[in-house]
């Protein structure tokens, strides 16, 4: 049957059954009449994803599924299986339920599989490690976490959840990282994954060769960099290439083919700098945004293109995506300028600790030690290599005004285009591709909505309401015109193409959302400043008090950080 000129009700039907048998790994393994087939498959994704998406399901309510904010999403076997968690610490896995009965509903999922994680903080990031059925957290604990229930993973008897306890389903536990735990990357090797944290280290477990956390027998980080990381992109057709991002104007880029070792620290001494895994380029922005401080750079998110292999975007005040391909200090960065609105700065009372707090910043503006930028400043390379003395001495977790750029030899690429719109001030949030050629990117948005731009030129295509209140995370489906999307809700959203008018699109108003989110940004951003200021004036209080207790003879608070607790979701 001719697909242009099928009814409308079997079009839909027909383009997934196309996209279903779409694969990375058969395309590449394809003889050449085989390839050629898969490449027309491809073509009919793309026309799908050409269309308008809209929210087909909503998986969970109020009585069913995550109790907090589902800060994890990722699809597994091919898109068979979607897994989620959040701050409830539920491991819940999701599969498309053949069985329902309701036939308006294209993409019936239902959670088959509960895990009581047994961690004690929110979970960030989960991932099923390949050819297996073990699944990898990690949560604000610190902890990594292997699960495996093996082939009752996704599959209930009963057609009703089944759950696990810690006990039941958990196999190992690592306490490698000494700060909150990040992202997860799965390798092809069901033993072996990658961790990012916010002690600033990469680390490479295998599951083949335990080993003692409490013994400091840990195997030696991959990285180690000298501020908080929040994000790790690995390249799926170059594998020994890696991106981390986090605290840091830069996001770096290590070759695995160059690694050392961190020879000194396995002989229980402190890592030299030289030791460290082969850093090979730098991306970075050519300037802050507008209200930005010096200091405060902060990357969110970061992929690493599976089509291409070469591009990287990253999340930061907007997505900027670089190559690996691009020579250093060049950028031929294309500007999509969205509206922008006038510097709407609050100027209202808020309270004379506010007042205290400014009154600090400025005498800290006048005596020089740091910088407020109130526009757009270009980004010199050089100003992190000058060796400043970074606030906060080795080990504390205040985040340094200044630091010097341990990779400071690595060459910068400058971005090839960037895309605006979103505002990205109140939680990390990822970004990500979509589409079968990578042929648009994705980010999430403080106002409740995601983006989505087309690559080749920057432009919005939709902008579409994914949560309440903040989306964060957006992964597409492997092989269909699916995407899934959470944030600061309980529940995860579904979309898909629209059959006909999208009713959680908000492309009407694309322009007045841009311009409110340009007006958040600034604001977030020179609140964030001032919040980050405040961060390091408590901590001065508390150490000042520590210290009078300590003379008095009183006791130390073991935790100095309980009243600072900030309310990160990612």
């Amino acid at each position: 049957m001719n697909v242009d000129e099928s009814p409308q009700g079997s079009h839909l039907t027909y383009q997934l059954n196309i996209a279903s048998s779409i694969t990375l790994g058969s395309l590449c393994e394809a003889s050449p009449s085989t390839a050629i087939t898969q490449n027309w498959k491809r073509r009919k994704l793309s026309n799908v994803w050409a269309r308008c998406l809209d929210r087909v399901n909503t998986l969970g309510n109020e009585d069913y599924g995550h109790t907090g904010c589902v800060n994890a999403l990722s699809w597994a076997h091919n898109g068979e299986l979607l897994l989620s968690s959040g701050d409830d610490q539920n491991l819940r896995v999701w599969r498309m339920d053949h069985s329902s009965s309701d036939p308006t509903n294209e993409y019936p999922f239902a959670c088959q599989t509960v895990i009581n994680t047994g961690h004690s903080d929110n979970v960030f990031n989960a991932q099923m490690l390949a050819s297996s059925t073990r699944i990898a957290t990690v949560a604000g604990d610190k902890q990594v976490r292997v699960f495996d229930v093996g082939e009752s993973v996704g599959r209930s008897p009963t057609g009703n959840e089944m759950s696990y306890t810690t006990r039941q389903a958990c196999i190992r536990i690592l306490h490698c990282h000494s700060r909150r735990t990040k992202r997860i990357i799965s390798e092809d090797n069901p033993d072996f994954f990658l961790t990012v944290a916010e002690d600033g280290e990469v680390r490479q477990h295998d599951l083949r060769t335990p080993h003692s956390c409490a013994r400091g027998s840990c195997p030696a980080p991959l990285v180690k960099l000298p501020h908080k990381l929040s994000t790790i992109a690995l390249s799926p057709l170059a594998p020994y290439q890696f991106v981390v991002g986090g605290e840091s104007p830069f996001a770096h880029l290590f070759d695995r083919r160059h690694s050392g070792r961190y020879l000194r620290e396995e002989w229980g001494m402190s890592p030299a700098v030289e030791d460290m895994t082969t850093c090979v380029r730098r991306f970075s922005r050519h300037s802050r945004a507008p209200g930005e401080a010096k200091g405060y750079e902060h990357i969110t998110g970061a992929r690493m293109s599976a089509w291409n292999g070469h591009e990287v975007p990253f999340n930061s005040d907007a997505v900027y995506l670089f190559s690996t391909r691009d020579e250093p200090g060049t950028g031929s960065m294309v500007r999509k300028s969205s509206v922008r609105g006038t510097d709407t700065r609050d100027e209202e009372d808020q309270g004379s600790s506010d007042y205290r707090l400014r009154d600090i910043f400025e005498d800290l503006v006048e005596d020089g030690r740091t910088e407020m930028d109130v526009d757009d400043e270009p980004i010199d390379s050089d100003e992190l290599e000058q060796g400043e003395e970074e606030v906060g001495g080795n080990g504390d977790d205040g985040r340094g005004i200044y630091g010097a750029d341990v990779h400071a030899h690595a060459p910068v690429i400058y971005p090839r285009i960037r895309f605006s719109g979103h505002c990205n001030v109140e939680t990390v949030k990822d970004v990500n591709f979509l589409g079968p050629y990578d042929e648009y990117v994705a980010s999430g948005s403080d106002d409740g909505n995601f983006f989505t731009w087309k690559k080749s030129s920057g432009e919005v295509v939709d902008v579409l309401e994914g949560d309440d209140t903040v989306v964060n995370v957006i992964e597409g489906h492997p092989t269909l015109p699916l995407v899934a999307v959470s944030g600061i809700d309980t529940t995860i959203k579904l979309f898909a193409p629209a059959r006909g008018p999208a009713a959680y699109s908000r492309s009407r108003n694309t322009m007045s959302i841009i311009e409110r989110n340009a007006r958040a940004s600034r604001r977030g951003m020179n609140h964030t400043a001032y919040m980050q200021l405040s961060h390091l004036v408590m901590r001065h209080d508390r150490a000042l008090e520590a210290l009078r207790n300590t003379e008095n003879g009183g006791a130390v608070d073991p935790d100095p950080e309980a009243q600072l607790a900030q309310c990160i979701n990612q």
